[in-house]
């Protein structure tokens, strides 16, 4: 199903006056609900998602995951959203977190700004921050490496 498909059906629903319609085959999921703030949500499924992303992935991963290699014994905290990096909350304030600072599950490491919310990005693990492997207001990928944590 393309695009251009998806969007025939939403006007089709939309215009059918009903609140919700649901499709399903192989590859793809869609929910269409008839509301004001959410109108289409998409989940597709592992198959296709494997097969798109090494068309793009592969470009913009390797840099990132060299450092990843270096020493297996960190733990690599990574995106879990596409967005842009923010080390503080503005300009003017501290960073949350510098090398050499401990963190604990629940502190705040980040903000990745993604459609204009800015997320904050908490640990979930213990440790002592070894390495920041991304600079300040660079956009991030999903699974992006942000993170270097000794454990120990």
């Amino acid at each position: 199903m393309n695009k251009k498909e998806i969007e025939e059906l939403i006007k089709f629903v939309s215009k059918a006056g009903v609140s919700e319609v649901s499709l399903e085959t192989s590859d793809i999921k869609i929910t269409i609900k008839n509301g004001t703030t959410r109108v289409v949500e998409q989940v597709v499924s592992a198959a296709p998602l494997v097969q798109a992303m090494p068309q793009v992935a592969p470009a913009l991963a390797p840099a990132p995951a060299a450092p990843v290699n270096d020493d297996s014994k960190y733990i690599t905290v990574k995106s879990p959203m596409i967005g842009t990096f923010y080390r503080a909350s503005t300009p003017e304030k501290p960073n949350f977190i510098n090398v050499g600072d401990e963190i604990k599950p629940g502190k705040v490491l980040c903000i990745i700004e993604a459609m204009k919310l800015f997320n904050e990005i908490e640990s979930e693990v213990s440790g002592r921050i070894v390495k920041v492997l991304i600079d300040n207001s660079s956009p991030v990928e999903y699974d992006q490496p942000l993170f270097l944590v000794d454990p120990s």
